[in-house]
């Protein structure tokens, strides 16, 4: 079948942000008495972070009100998202592909920090649809998250190709039946 929709993950594909979010992360954490390492989060990429800091607290000992914790990384990530930046080779095959075939962001960050980048790096409206941690229980490595994408874009998925950056994201990719796009192996990224 041929490919009839192209689906993008956000964070560390359309835009240049894993590093704001560990640097939020790690300064609202120290105030827990909580360490976190820079590969260790990265290694996480692509899974919401309701699940992930939870669980590396838990590793350390820590106790943690998740809520609290997440509402101040998410000021602290605003106050930084004027520095964000597009992904350039990826953001123009979107624009390449744009008005051409179907295309989604399917993020497991949250709705208004996904909004917020898209809109910063001008690209909000190429998209039919935004899926994000807020409209699936399950998140990556799960596929439901392209799932639904696929399914709002009314796209079988073995007709969509994901374009991904970590590796939650690619076995979500390969779980939903889906090509992928590894953009971590493409020149310039």
């Amino acid at each position: 079948m041929s490919i009839q929709a192209l689906i993008f993950d956000c964070d560390g594909t359309l835009t240049d942000s894993m590093y704001a979010h560990y640097v939020a992360w790690r300064d609202v954490l120290v105030a827990y008495g909580m360490e976190l390492n820079e590969q260790q989060f990265y290694r996480h990429s692509g899974t919401p972070s309701r699940r992930v800091i939870p669980m590396l607290a838990a590793e350390q000992g820590i106790k943690l009100d998740f809520d609290r914790a997440n509402e101040a990384k998410e000021r602290a990530f605003l106050e930084s998202i004027h520095l964000l930046k597009p992904i350039e080779p990826v953001v123009r095959i979107a624009e390449s592909h744009r008005g051409q075939l179907k295309m989604a962001v399917a993020s497991g960050g949250v709705r208004e920090l996904v909004h917020r980048q898209l809109r910063h790096i001008e690209i909000f409206d190429w998209f039919e649809t935004i899926v994000t941690a807020e409209d699936t229980e399950l998140h990556k490595p799960d596929p439901d998250v392209f799932l639904e994408a696929a399914r709002r874009l009314g796209v079988p998925p073995s007709a969509c190709r994901v374009y991904e950056d970590g590796e939650a994201g690619i076995e979500a990719a390969r779980r939903a039946g889906m090509e992928f796009v590894d953009i971590r192996e493409m020149a310039g990224v």
